[in-house]
């Protein structure tokens, strides 16, 4: 017998290739069981008539990777049940009469269901967006295949499709529905938008701080607010996705800022007007270049009437960045009037006849105390400057009647009210 004996170092070579040839000889079955795993199974298409508010609850807590699944999953349930009813419809082409028309019913029955399984889809597309997946084909696909078509060569057909449709749950009565719903909202909102700005109306009143103004506009932002949330309400009731909308209507507004600074710069111009009062309805102003009363303002301009009646609409940039001179701002003003008397005219008697006149003048207040004084000497006249302070009401009512009693008074007492005068002296110059 022959001993062959191994080195330590060789058994040590021999036993680790041993143990790699094992490791080997396992890898392809490995590898082969992973390649032949099935894919995973959707979870929420084994119910296909499953709510959508109990979908929407399954499909919450899933992952993106998940919902991947489960939007392939309903593709292929909406895609099974599209060539049913393209397999109904071929057999509603070649048959005759009543068999024609039932199958015509059915095909519509089934456009029901498959309208159901596009409201489902349409669930798992929108979770599955919010949580970044790419969903531009499904929605493509939904896109494709929805609708009715209808072949109008044929007449019976044809109303038969449409009385199909139109008496379908998820068809015209659907929309029936939904366009009721849709008025009845904008109506509930129209009415809730007037009770809501009365109430807001009466609640501001209380309010004696703020200008009529900012009234006015607290009462029409109320309206206009709660009127436009039901309008936006209204249209999700026709199954129009706001949320596109809302921000569509974002990004074109921050476009539509950059073009529109004029009215950015009214709107907070009329801002700042409605905080710092500094005229209200009804005030007699000078705004702008324009001397009128304010009948009306919005967020960007100011409606002034002019004292001949005329109407005249200023930005509110312009009145904002401008001097604003508010007529009527303060309860009291002061009358200044300048009456002139001859130089050979009595200065205490004329003093004396104006301030009766100021005196007997039932809209002339006692606080202040009217001024009358001497004021300058003209070129022609000796000047008297006459201050009575009144309500701001009886301004022009007091200007008016003062100086209509100071020319009868003058009159009747002697005194003369000198119009400019020259005199021209002549002298004789000697015949050279």
């Amino acid at each position: 017998m022959v001993r062959i004996q191994f080195s330590n170092s060789r058994r040590n070579f021999f036993a680790l290739m041993i143990m790699w040839a094992i490791v080997l000889a396992s890898l392809p079955p490995v590898l082969a069981a992973d390649a032949q795993k099935p894919p995973a199974a959707p979870l929420t298409t084994k119910n296909p008539n499953i709510t959508i508010e109990a979908l929407g609850y399954l499909l919450e807590p899933l992952t993106k990777d998940d919902l991947s699944v489960e939007a392939d999953g309903w593709q292929q349930v909406l895609k099974n049940h599209v060539g049913k009813v393209s397999a109904v419809q071929i057999l509603a082409l070649k048959a005759e009469g009543d068999k024609k028309t039932k199958l015509l019913e059915s095909v519509t029955k089934l456009k029901e269901q498959q309208t159901a399984l596009s409201d489902r889809f349409k669930v798992v597309i929108e979770e599955f967006k919010s949580k970044g997946g790419k969903v531009e084909d499904y929605e493509a696909y939904i896109k494709a295949i929805s609708g009715v078509k209808v072949d109008v060569s044929d007449a019976g057909a044809t109303w038969t499709v449409v009385t199909g449709w139109l008496t379908s749950t998820e068809g015209g009565l659907r929309w029936a529905k939904n366009i009721s719903l849709f008025f009845t909202i904008l109506l509930v909102s129209w009415i809730l938008a007037n009770l809501l700005g009365k109430a807001a109306k009466k609640a501001v009143v209380k309010l004696h701080s703020a200008s009529e103004l900012l009234k006015d506009f607290i009462v029409n932002i109320t309206r206009k607010t709660v009127f436009v949330i039901g309008f936006v309400v209204a249209l999700s009731m026709l199954e129009i996705n706001i949320g596109p909308l809302l921000a569509a209507i974002g990004a074109a507004g921050f476009i539509v800022g950059f073009a529109l600074q004029g009215t950015l710069s009214n709107f907070a111009a009329g801002i700042m007007i409605l905080v710092y009062r500094p005229y209200d309805v009804g005030d007699l102003v000078d705004i702008g270049g324009t001397f009128g009363k304010v009948e009306a303002m919005t967020i960007v301009s100011t409606t002034l009437r002019k004292l001949d009646n005329q109407k005249v609409i200023v930005p509110n940039n312009k009145i904002w960045g401008d001097i604003v001179t508010n007529v009527t701002g303060t309860s009291k003003r002061r009358v200044d009037m300048v009456f002139g008397i001859g130089y050979s005219d009595d200065i205490a008697k004329a003093q004396k006849i104006l301030e009766e006149i100021l005196a007997n003048h039932d809209a002339i207040l006692k606080d202040p105390e009217p001024v009358v004084r001497l004021h300058e000497l003209g070129d022609s006249s000796v000047n008297f400057v006459v201050r009575p302070w009144v309500a701001t009401e009886h301004y022009w009512d007091v200007y008016w009647d003062i100086t209509r009693s100071v020319k009868e008074r003058f009159d009747a007492e002697g005194v003369s009210i000198p119009f400019p005068q020259r005199d021209v002296h002549l002298h004789q110059m000697p015949a050279t």
